[in-house]
């Protein structure tokens, strides 16, 4: 069984006018329906009661409202919530997306077990003052970092612009989360290697007819790659934040931690960030993850004091989460604390993230690896 190829997800109000109107709805059903499944959080045409049958009738046949089934939740004591999403089929999916088998009553796909070369997973973080969603933008991720447990089996398929939408939708929908007020493109994947459905994502994301989050609150993290970083600057118009993982404070460590880092060299990404400031006036945000005597001594730091200094950028540390099956380890905070006094000593602007969710494998890639090997 395959579900419609139409993901309402995928839809502006133009183009959903423009469907409405070709099976004989009028073209400001629309607007109703947009409306039922943002502002009210209807994802079933049953719940629209303001449509005929008869129109119900139809998007219930043509129209796929969620592609993807929650098969785990997990809940950590400080309040993050993690989803891990299996997506099912749908006919004539956009180039690109996933073709993947239906889940029976039990949450297995019928005929097969569960396969985490079919999942993504997507991340609720709340604080005192912001809601956070952090989500995937691919199924799997090519990079390859070492210390990741998201590029473990590669990259499997990138994710269509309605399933990125859909994971933010998925977030919002649970108990108590409330409104989201910001979005990290730090999940599974590599976002600019799938930019058209990651840059339509977020229009629909911060449209005041979608989920009307500020395009100011909205993060792509990206291992850095030159060209798209330019394109992203050029072509995308949305005042976005753009985070550059750099993770090394020289070429030959993060040629060592990150396989892409072959194709490129720091000095040809900074210049690729100062583009982006230059044409979009947005600080970078400098993320690099601290492993245990491999990039956080004193001497690193003075490395990447040097390195930040060079383009208008904060720096945002972050202590590494244990995966199983790599040679990494948790750094000391004696470390971490001293690694932040050397760039503030530089005048930089440096914070040190706060560890969230590491008692359900919130990190990135971490509960689909470990669901894989349960």
């Amino acid at each position: 069984m395959q579900h419609p190829a139409n993901h309402i997800f995928e839809f502006t109000p133009e183009t959903l006018a423009s469907w409405c109107e070709d099976r004989g709805m009028p073209g400001f059903r629309a607007k109703q329906i947009l409306e039922w499944v943002y502002q009210k959080g209807a994802a079933s045409p049953e719940l629209m009661t303001n449509l005929s049958r008869r129109d119900r009738e139809l998007l219930q046949a043509e129209m796929t409202f969620l592609s993807g089934d929650t098969v785990r939740q997990q809940l950590a004591t400080d309040g993050t919530q993690k989803l891990l999403v299996q997506w099912r089929p749908y006919g004539g999916a956009s180039s690109g997306s996933l073709s993947l088998p239906v889940l029976g009553a039990d949450g297995v796909p019928a005929g097969e077990a569960l396969d985490s070369k079919r999942q993504t997973e997507c991340v609720m973080i709340p604080t005192e003052d912001r809601k956070t969603a952090c989500i995937s933008s691919q199924v799997g991720c090519p990079v390859g970092c070492r210390f990741c447990a998201s590029g473990m089996g590669g990259l499997d398929g990138n994710l269509s612009t309605g399933r990125i939408v859909e994971q933010v939708w998925r977030l919002g929908q649970l108990k108590d989360v409330g409104r989201i007020s910001n979005i990290v493109f730090m999940g599974m994947g590599e976002p600019l290697s799938n930019f058209k459905n990651v840059t339509g994502a977020i229009r629909i994301i911060t449209a005041l007819w979608g989920l009307g989050i500020s395009a100011r609150k909205v993060t792509i993290s990206t291992v850095g790659l030159p060209q798209a970083i330019t394109k992203l600057a050029e072509e995308f118009e949305l005042p976005v934040t753009l985070a550059l993982s750099l993770h090394a404070p020289n070429d030959y460590i993060r040629r060592k931690l990150i396989p892409w880092a072959e194709y490129t060299t720091i000095d040809e990404l900074l210049k690729a960030c100062q583009k982006w400031f230059e044409k979009t006036g947005r600080e970078i945000t400098l993320e690099y993850t601290l492993l245990r005597d491999v990039n956080d001594q004193p001497k690193h730091a003075q490395e990447l004091a040097a390195i930040a200094k060079t383009i208008r950028a904060n720096v945002n540390l972050i202590r590494y989460n244990e995966v199983d099956g790599t040679e990494f380890e948790r750094p000391r905070n004696t470390d971490v604390l001293e690694f932040q006094k050397i760039l503030r000593s530089h005048n930089l602007n440096v914070h040190i993230r706060a560890s969230r969710g590491r008692d359900i494998a919130a990190a990135c890639g971490q509960l689909r690896h470990e669901a894989q090997h349960a």
